[in-house]
C-alpha cells in the first residue's frame, strides 16, 4: 500500500527489514543500544559486528526513550542504521505517545541530516515493549505524514512490517489518515 504525501511516498510492505535497499534502516533499539531480540536482533545479525562496535564508540551512554542515534550499517545494503528507542507501554499515561512520536521524528531528522532519500521503519515499540498495535500505527504514520508534509522529505518512507497482523493494523490506520486512491 502506497500513498503520496506532498510529492513523497509513504509505503507499507510486509517483509523483512534487513532485505530493504534504502539509504537508512531504522532499528527498534533498547536504550543501552546493546542488541536484543526481534527486529533489533535481526538487524545486528545481518549487519555483523560493525554496528555494535560503532554504537559503543559513538554512543557509549546509550540513547534515551524518544530519541534516536546513527551508526554505520555494516553488511546491510543501507548506508546508515538509525537506532530508535521507543517507550515501553505503561497504559498511555506516562507520555508514551509523545515519546513514540519523538523517536520517529528523530529518525526522520537523522535521514534529512545524513542526506537519506529513503528510510525503512519497523513498528517501533509494538513488539516486546507492549505498545498496542493500533495506537502505535496511528502515532507512527501520523508523525511520518506530518514530517513529510512539512519538510517534503525523505522522498521514500517505508514501513516494513513483519506479519500480516501488523501490516493489517498499519493499513487500517493509514486508510483513516489519508485518502487512498
Amino acid at each position: 500500500m502506497r500513498v503520496n504525501v506532498s510529492g513523497c511516498t509513504l509505503e507499507l510492505l510486509q517483509g523483512d527489514i534487513v532485505e530493504q535497499t534504502v539509504d537508512a534502516i531504522v532499528n527498534a533499539a533498547n536504550s543501552e543500544l546493546a542488541g536484543g531480540a526481534g527486529v533489533d536482533g535481526a538487524i545486528h545479525i545481518a549487519a555483523g559486528p560493525a554496528i555494535m562496535n560503532d554504537t559503543k564508540t559513538k554512543h557509549a551512554d546509550g540513547c534515551p526513550a524518544g530519541s534516536a542515534v546513527e551508526s554505520v550499517a555494516g553488511l546491510l545494503s543501507a548506508k546508515h542504521v538509525f537506532h530508535a528507542v521507543g517507550p515501553v507501554w505503561r497504559g498511555g499515561r506516562e507520555g508514551e505517545p509523545e515519546l513514540l512520536s519523538s523517536a520517529y521524528r528523530k529518525c526522520l531528522q537523522l535521514a534529512v541530516d545524513h542526506d537519506c532519500s529513503s528510510v525503512a521503519f519497523p513498528a517501533i515499540s509494538a513488539g516486546a515493549y507492549g505498545y498496542p498495535l493500533d495506537l502505535a500505527a496511528n502515532v507512527a504514520l501520523k508523525t511520518c505524514i506530518d514530517f513529510q508534509k512539512w519538510h517534503k522529505q525523505p522522498r521514500d518512507v517505508r514501513f516494513i512490517l513483519f506479519s500480516e497482523g501488523v501490516f493489517g493494523a498499519f493499513a487500517r490506520s493509514l486508510e483513516t489518515l489519508v485518502e487512498i486512491k
